[in-house]
């Protein structure tokens, strides 16, 4: 039975079960039939789950980041980006993908970045000659960058799986963050050249649109700088950052913007519930599934396999970027970090590689897994928000996928680039 579990897993998987009651339901013959074990011990595990401070991080950055999607902060963003980059050849190209980039430091989740803009920018996109499948490859690419940025709800979620700082985490997300965001502007503009897309400005915004602009957006753009610096100086828990970042947007939506109306506080509650669920569902049943494989010592041999298989941590390295770029394509990308993360940080720390460094290696496949084919969450949600068939957007996603791949081998073999703003900040990664 000590490898039956996983194979009904793959199983579940082939046939499209839901990744909780996947993991719940491989692990329950295991329970019944071993001895000392007990099914009671499943129930156990998942309230116990339930328990835990750190886990409640997560939520309470979801539940932010529904109050954003409220809070009239999205459309001020988007009047800053068209402000610095509308000029440019392919010019709501590069609103999009900037866009995405400052959306990571407020709402941290690519799914809300993916459906705000598929209905906020690529009608205006089409209006302005651009394909509608070239217009929702950008918004599904862009939205990859949203979960790099801190607080990203995924490097989040990783830090509480693997017990390692939220906090130096999410200052690694940075500097990769800032590699998509040019790398994939560099690319629209090459696109939009070909192609003939126009700028969304005539010319280069003078100073005071600039900086009217950006006073416009500056309640939002403290959000990010001000978690990471509560976050080092002590003054809050990543649980509680979360949580206060939520009452600002309140008060900002409310009280400054004035967009949000008590109307849409039972909204606002849906979506987070929503965001959520599914997330803590599939939390708690991985402690439930790493139950079994710490009782069946599998990380330890798989750690064991892997070293007597790869001389080196580059070659480990390559071959977990493979392995999630692989399963990425066939599973949920988010919970495909959640499963794997567990197994993967034994082996990695026996490597020497540093767990936030790994850790981001992660996240970026999880985002490349999001807008990669047959499964790609942001391509289904775009590509339905916007009436597009999905072949088409796809046709014009894979240069950016390949793009996204690039920085991911940038900063899995350059791993000085993702923990310099850490080291910067905290002193030691």
């Amino acid at each position: 039975m000590t490898l039956w579990p996983l194979l009904i897993l793959a199983i579940c998987f082939v046939f499209g079960v839901p990744v909780a009651f996947s993991m719940v339901g491989s692990v329950i013959p295991y329970f019944m039939v071993t001895p000392h074990l007990d099914v009671s011990l499943i129930i156990q595990k998942l309230v116990t789950n339930t328990e835990s401070t750190s886990l409640m991080a997560a939520p309470v950055f979801i539940f932010a980041g529904a109050i954003m999607n409220y809070s009239g902060v999205t459309t001020r963003l988007m009047n800053l980006a068209e402000t610095l980059v509308g000029h440019l050849t392919g010019g709501l190209g590069h609103v999009n993908i900037l866009l995405s980039t400052l959306m990571g430091g407020l709402s941290g989740s690519g799914v809300a970045d993916a459906a705000i803009e598929s209905k906020l920018l690529v009608p205006e996109m089409e209006k302005r000659g651009y394909s509608k499948a070239y217009s929702g490859a950008v918004t599904a690419a862009s939205a990859c960058i949203t979960p790099i940025i801190p607080p990203g709800v995924g490097l989040v979620v990783y830090a509480v799986l693997v017990q390692i700082s939220v906090g130096k985490l999410l200052c690694a997300g940075y500097i990769p963050g800032f590699l998509m965001c040019i790398s994939m502007m560099i690319l629209n503009g090459y696109i939009s050249k070909k192609r003939g897309y126009k700028p969304s400005r005539e010319k280069h915004a003078s100073a005071k649109e600039i900086g009217s602009a950006l006073r416009a957006s500056s309640w939002a753009l403290v959000i990010p700088f001000g978690l990471i610096i509560g976050l080092r100086v002590g003054a809050f828990t990543a649980t509680e950052g979360g949580a206060m970042i939520a009452a600002y947007s309140f008060i900002i939506g409310k009280f400054i913007y004035k967009e949000i109306k008590w109307s849409d506080v039972p909204k606002i509650l849906l979506d987070a519930v929503y965001g959520t669920g599914p997330v803590i569902m599939v939390l708690c049943t991985t402690a439930v599934l790493s139950y079994y494989l710490s009782w069946e010592r599998i990380p330890q041999m798989m750690t064991q396999v892997l070293i007597s298989v790869c001389h080196n941590k580059y070659i480990f390295l390559l071959l977990v970027n493979i392995l999630m770029l692989i399963l990425g394509m066939f599973l949920d990308s988010f919970a495909c970090m959640i499963i794997v993360a567990p197994l993967l940080a034994p082996v990695a720390t026996a490597f020497g590689i540093n767990l936030v460094h790994f850790g981001l290696v992660l996240c970026l496949n999880s985002a490349i897994g999001a807008i990669t084919p047959p499964f790609g969450s942001y391509i289904f949600l775009v590509s339905g928000t916007i009436h597009c068939r999905m072949e088409d957007m796809v046709h014009d996603l894979i240069p950016y996928i390949l793009v996204i791949t690039l920085v991911l081998l940038i900063c899995t073999y350059c791993p000085w680039l993702v923990t310099i703003v850490p080291k910067l900040v905290y002193g030691s990664v």
